[in-house]
């Protein structure tokens, strides 16, 4: 992903199974992690492999605003073995332009 450094306001529209699209509008951390999920694709993202303070805030706001993300449970190994989460994007999201979405 690349190196963002204004978090600042964008409008998304989110599109879910038998619902009508609807536009949000995300900034900050929790735009940040939205942009990570949609860059990390399939895939998904992890506190791990995607460091950031609060994941578990973010995808609480993001489902407020009804993006549709996954939660997967992993384990893990090492000196604190345990589980994480991974977090995967099921809505289709794309990034709106005026005039429509891009």
């Amino acid at each position: 992903m690349k190196q963002e450094t204004n978090w600042g306001a964008e409008r998304f529209t989110i599109t879910n199974p038998d619902q009508e699209p609807v536009l949000i509008e995300v900034c900050g951390r929790d735009r940040w992690a939205l942009e990570c999920l949609l860059a990390a694709g399939a895939r998904g993202c992890t506190p791990i492999d995607t460091p950031g303070p609060r994941w578990s805030g973010y995808v609480f706001n993001l489902r407020k605003a009804v993006v549709d993300i996954e939660t997967v449970t992993e384990a893990h190994d090492g000196p604190f073995s345990g589980t994480h989460a991974r977090y995967v994007l099921r809505s289709k999201v794309t990034r709106y332009r005026q005039g429509g979405a891009a």
